[in-house]
Formats: structure tokens, C-alpha cells, sequence
């Protein structure tokens, strides 16, 4: 498989990319999200394919997964960080009217996600078997995780080089090479981890290779087309040095999520291996559906980026205001089908009853949380792609010190269970809504210009 030719470039961006109107804003968000929301999903939907194999093998291979698969979330919360700040200067850029400057963000970006990319499996290699110890209760649960986690930290450079290739190419407004870069690549792994799980053997560890497999896949291809579509690949320290800048208030404000994420794994781990086995399922289930639910606030980015580096402050309003009722309506689908589906999917994953038992407590949490987080998704959106990263860093450092973390170290003090971790979970999501809703209200994030 070998990427398509690229498509033509032009010194000025078409027009009705912008969005001339309001009719043809709605086309084109659609146009931008729907393509997105098959990238984004592609790899949480793997995840869960992941898990529910590796949930038939039992309880502690499940739970070694969950572990290990926080820890890598972490180059996956990097990978987010450099597709996001990459699309908002590509964006911006590209409705000046320079495709050339914002492919060269992608260049920069590329060179970045690979240093880190490799680093990162560097220190998996002697940090797995701590942390995972860190971060679970039992000692069987931490052996296995550490060796999934060091097989699994391998895909990193590819991972990372991906999330730089669909940052720029959101920002140019081409959702169509990355959606058959990343889908192709997780169909192929999504058959391998069944196949190198059983017939072949391997068990868990074939988990980790089906992973690998298929972030190195897809880091190819977006590395191969950045190739074909410019041919100054130098890299350039003072650009690198401007998107490490921007990047700052994102890597705080991902912070504050890796620290809520890896702490409800921990406290999860300590109320039993069914209930961080539940809590897997569940936390795989609502990123998914994040992810799924981002694809708005993806198309947001690119025109409101744009919009604002052409100096075209109403229209990026104008964006704004579709995408949070587009943002709404679909957390409300999503809630519907997560309530329809309460009694039936849990075991889809693993047939433990008291894993079953366990994703029973945390539903209720999942399906009345899913609404108020479309709209704080599509918002995130809004505000990355105008540079308002500031203020979502702050929102987002207010709300896991004064909400979630809390609230999940009460749940473990007082023995709360899972209820109280997801209890966290709402704080977390309820504050962010109040504070973005009021942010778009205000305007003030509505700044023209190729820089902010």
C-alpha cells in the first residue's frame, strides 16, 4: 500500500474552505469532521478489540493492560499535544494563504515527534517494571504489565510521527491521506492481535506486537508524504523551539489529565482486580467516545485557524457556534447508545461476573457525563485552533486540583469504590463545561492573525 499522489497546491486557500457562508460552513465542517471522526477512531476502536481479546486470556491479563496501557498513554497524550499545536500554526498559515509555511510546521513537527518518539522507548525499557509496580496492587498484575509495556513502548516513534503528520494535514484542511494512512494500518493490526494472541501463542505479548505494528505502519506513511510533498526536510531549531513554546501550555494542561488518568488507575487497582478490570473497559469506552466526539472539535481547529489567520474574526464565530451544538447533539447520541447498550456490553469484553458487576457502578456516571463533555470537546476545538491554550490550560489545572483529584482520593480513603473515582470524573467534566461555555460567550478568544 503506497500513499496516493499529493494533491495540487495553490498559493491561496479555495474560499469556500473558509466558509463564505453559512451554509457552506456547515458542508465544509462536515465535510473536515467526518473523515476525522474515522482517524480518531480507529485507534481507541483498536484498543477495544485489544481488550476484549486480551480479556478472554482472563482477569489479570486484562488488568496488566489496563495498567500498561495508561503508562502508554502518556506518548499517546504527546502525540494529541503535537497533532493539536501543529494543526492551530498549519491552520493559521494556510489561511494567509502559505501551504508552504504550513506544511514546513509539519517538517518541525516530524523531527520533534521522532526525537521524543524514540526516547520514550528508550526509558520504557528499564522504567516499565517500576512504574508499573507504581501504579497496581498485585505483584502478578505489575510483572505482566511491565513486560507488555516494554514490547508496546517500541510503536512510540511511529505514534508520535503520526500525530505530527495529522496535525499539519488537518491544518491544510486534507483529512482524506490520513484516514487511509491510520485506518489501513489498524485493520492490519486489528487482525494480527487476534491471530499473535492465540493460533500463534504469544499471549499478551502479542498484544504489544499487534500495537507496534500498527503505529509503525501508519508513522511510515504520514513520514513517506511529508516527503513527497516537500523536500526541505532540514530541521530548523528556531521553528522547533516556537512549537515547543506554543506546545508548553498544552503539555501542562495534558499534565493535569495524565496525572487524573494514572491516579484513578491506581486507586481503581486498589479496590481489586475486578474493579480495575471494569474500570478499563469503561475508561477505553469513554475514550472512544471522546475521541469519536472530537472529530468536530478536529474540523474546529482547521477552520477556525484558518479563519483567523485570514482575518476573518465572523466567521470564525460563526464555526464556533455550529460545532458546540454539533458538539451537544452528539454526546446526546452517544449517551443513548451507551444507555441501550448497558446490559450487553460489558461482556463483550471479558465473560468475569464481577467485572460485570463492577462496570454496573460506573455506567450511570458514563452515560449522564457524555452530553455536557460533546459540548467541552467541541469547545477544546474552538480554542486550540484560535491559540487560546492558555486559558484552557488554567480551566483544565482548576478543575483536576479542585475537582478530580480530590474527589478520587476521598473515593480511595473512605473506601468509595468506583462510584467515587467517576464522581471525579464529573467534577472534572462539569467545570470544564462552565468555564468553556463562558470563554465562547465572551469572544475574547477571537483574535486575527497568522500568530497570536
Amino acid at each position: 500500500m503506497s500513499p496516493p499522489a499529493q494533491p495540487a497546491a495553490s498559493s491561496e486557500p479555495d474560499p469556500t474552505l473558509l466558509g463564505a457562508t453559512p451554509s457552506v460552513s456547515t458542508r465544509r465542517i462536515a465535510q473536515l469532521a467526518l473523515p476525522a471522526l474515522v482517524v480518531l477512531a480507529a485507534e481507541p476502536l483498536y484498543v477495544l478489540v485489544d481488550t476484549a481479546v486480551v480479556g478472554h486470556l482472563g482477569s489479570v491479563p486484562l488488568a496488566a493492560v489496563a495498567v500498561g496501557g495508561t503508562i502508554m498513554s502518556v506518548a499517546a497524550w504527546l502525540g494529541t499535544l503535537m497533532a493539536y499545536g501543529t494543526t492551530g500554526r498549519a491552520a493559521r498559515r494556510f489561511g494567509a494563504g502559505d501551504r508552504a509555511a504550513a506544511v514546513a510546521e509539519g517538517v518541525q513537527a516530524s523531527w520533534l515527534a521522532l526525537a521524543v518518539g524514540v526516547l520514550l522507548a528508550l526509558l520504557a525499557q528499564p522504567f516499565a517494571g517500576p512504574l508499573a509496580q507504581a501504579l497496581s496492587g498485585d505483584p502478578a498484575t505489575a510483572e505482566a504489565a511491565a513486560t507488555w509495556l516494554r514490547v508496546a513502548a517500541l510503536g512510540a516513534p511511529g505514534l508520535l510521527l503520526a500525530a505530527a503528520g495529522n496535525g499539519w494535514m488537518r491544518g491544510v484542511q486534507d483529512t482524506r491521506r490520513p484516514l487511509i494512512f491510520v485506518l489501513g494500518a489498524n485493520v492490519l493490526s486489528a487482525v494480527l492481535c487476534p491471530v499473535l494472541v492465540y493460533p500463534v501463542g504469544w499471549g499478551l505479548t502479542g498484544s504489544a506486537v499487534a500495537n507496534v505494528v500498527a503505529q509503525t505502519v501508519s508513522g511510515g506513511f504520514f513520514l513517506y508524504a511529508l516527503i513527497r510533498e516537500t523536500r526541505q526536510l532540514r530541521p530548523d531549531p528556531q521553528v522547533i523551539a516556537q512549537q515547543l513554546s506554543l506546545g508548553r501550555d498544552l503539555l501542562i494542561r495534558g499534565a493535569a489529565f495524565q496525572a487524573c488518568f494514572l491516579s484513578a488507575t491506581a486507586v481503581a487497582s486498589r479496590f481489586g482486580v475486578e474493579s480495575v478490570g471494569a474500570h478499563q473497559i469503561a475508561l477505553q469506552l469513554w475514550f472512544f467516545s471522546a475521541l469519536a466526539l472530537d472529530a468536530v472539535a478536529i474540523a474546529a481547529q482547521s477552520l477556525v485557524g484558518a479563519a483567523l489567520g485570514g482575518g476573518r474574526d465572523d466567521q470564525a464565530r460563526a464555526v464556533a457556534r455550529k460545532v458546540t451544538i454539533a458538539g451537544g447533539l452528539a454526546g446526546v447520541a452517544f449517551a443513548l447508545l451507551a444507555a441501550a447498550g448497558s446490559s450487553h456490553i460489558p461482556g463483550w469484553f471479558t465473560p468475569d461476573a464481577g467485572v460485570h458487576d463492577q462496570a454496573a457502578v460506573i455506567w450511570p456516571w458514563f452515560i449522564g457525563l457524555m452530553p455536557f463533555a460533546g459540548v467541552v470537546y467541541a469547545l477544546d476545538g474552538v480554542l486550540i485552533g484560535a491559540g487560546d491554550v492558555r486559558f484552557l490550560r488554567n480551566i483544565t489545572l482548576a478543575a483536576a486540583l479542585l475537582g478530580f483529584l480530590p474527589a478520587i482520593w476521598i473515593a480511595y480513603f473512605f473506601d468509595l469504590g468506583l462510584g467515587g473515582v467517576w464522581a471525579g470524573l464529573a467534577l472534572l467534566i462539569l467545570i470544564r463545561f462552565v468555564t468553556t461555555v463562558w470563554r465562547w460567550r465572551s469572544g475574547r478568544w477571537a483574535v486575527v492573525g497568522v500568530t497570536r
